[in-house]
């Protein structure tokens, strides 16, 4: 069993003073409560890198931390670790003697699974163990033709982002349902470039985060890299070594990120060695003379080594990239965004990128606070997701953590997904 410091639980009597020192004198982040009602208790979350502090406050005189604050006062209430398996991590410590609390794992914050060890075989210390319950997340491969195009979903892992600014100034109320967050108000999100094999050769369509960033700034995203870009390149029968074409929608860090990789000497160099990388221009004078908003999301190392290579070809408007794939700009999310419409046999699919992040934000007024001009989103998502309904286009949807593609459709006056991939 191998466990890390989750968070350290703190039961508080008067919760303004506990916060007035806390937030206002130590200057650190509290996150919007959460009630758990099977424990009676509300836990005020304050992020402090790799691990937290749990502020825990009563919601009612027979609550735990109640009792907990009558005998012993305010103070540290418990340890969090957090494990991978917790049925297997209990099981181990049954097999070693060690007294539990809960013989088997209960519904705690976040929607994680916890259980807890009694003090008395810990030294006289209540500790918890906790599991991240993850969604369940597609990452698999999905093919088909498209006339004389062969599209395929390939994934560079997952990630999460906070649920709030992916929707904006949508209540958690109406999109948790949707994408359930976890302890720190995160969703989980796919990364799913697309691969597209024809006569002129191989492209592939933004690619992904890649793995260039380090450890502490990484775990902020939560990357999963057990599954990445290589490996799902390998098992559609490529390899970095066969793209002929890099395609961005954008450059933002987990659309762009994987354009790069770090050679022996640790140097940001095209990931992509045989490559011709095509960026619009506009988004790349965005990206490379970012201002306080947008700073964040672009990386330099991420595109400007592709500069250096003399490896990348500027567009201006939108056209025709190659036969069959074609570029239109968007805006909203930034001000140079692309999607790409893939054209061929009469048929037509659309790799919306940010436009449409997830399967949830097909509805109109749900927009991400991340767009830097959410007025263009709205504009476009009303012409684009009626045209693509009375035109049939097959979606691609880069981030949706089960949805890789399908068709927006029109019944009883509501638009769902018809899932193809």
């Amino acid at each position: 069993m191998k466990a890390v410091l989750d968070h350290i639980g703190i039961a508080v009597q008067d919760l303004d003073q506990a916060l007035a020192f806390y937030q206002g004198a130590l200057g650190l982040d509290v996150e919007v409560p959460e009630e758990i009602v099977s424990q009676k208790i509300k836990a005020h979350l304050i992020s402090l890198g790799q691990s937290s502090l749990e502020l825990l406050e009563a919601t009612s005189p027979k609550s735990p931390i109640a009792k907990f604050l009558k005998n012993r006062g305010p103070g540290v209430h418990h340890l969090t670790l957090r494990v991978e398996d917790i049925d297997a991590a209990l099981e181990q410590l049954r097999a070693r003697g060690v007294q539990l609390i809960d013989e088997k794992p209960t519904l705690g914050a976040g929607g994680a699974l916890v259980a807890f060890i009694h003090p008395r075989s810990a030294h006289g210390v209540l500790v918890e163990l906790k599991q991240v319950q993850s969604p369940d997340i597609n990452l698999n491969l999905g093919t088909l033709a498209l006339g004389e195009l062969q599209l395929t979903t390939v994934n560079d892992g997952s990630f999460r982002l906070d649920g709030g600014a992916m929707f904006g100034t949508v209540p958690r109320t109406m999109w948790e349902s949707k994408a359930p967050p976890d302890g720190r108000n995160r969703i989980q999100l796919a990364m799913r470039p697309l691969l597209v094999e024809a006569d002129w050769g191989q492209m592939i369509i933004d690619c992904g985060a890649g793995n260039k960033m380090k450890f502490e700034e990484a775990s902020i995203y939560a990357f999963n890299s057990k599954r990445r870009l290589d490996e799902s390149l390998a098992e559609a029968r490529c390899s970095p070594e066969s793209i002929d074409v890099v395609l961005a929608t954008h450059l933002h860090f987990d659309h762009f990120g994987g354009a790069t990789k770090t050679d022996e000497l640790g140097q940001p160099v095209p990931r992509f060695p045989k490559a011709e990388y095509v960026i619009r221009r506009s988004e790349w004078e965005d990206a490379t003379q970012p201002h306080e908003r947008n700073r964040a999301s672009y990386r330099r190392e991420d595109f400007l080594p592709l500069e250096k290579a003399g490896v990348v070809t500027f567009h201006e408007t939108d056209q025709e990239i190659r036969k069959g794939v074609r570029v239109e700009k968007t805006g909203g999310h930034t001000k140079a965004h692309q999607i790409v419409y893939l054209e061929s046999g009469g048929k037509t699919a659309v790799f919306v990128a940010d436009m449409i992040p997830t399967t949830a934000h097909i509805s109109i007024p749900w927009i991400m606070g991340y767009d830097l001009f959410p007025m263009d989103t709205l504009k476009f998502k009303k012409r684009f997701i009626q045209e693509a309904i009375d035109n049939e286009y097959l979606i691609f949807f880069e981030h949706d953590p089960m949805v890789a593609a399908g068709f927006i459709r029109e019944r009883n006056g509501k638009r769902i997904i018809e899932k193809v991939l």
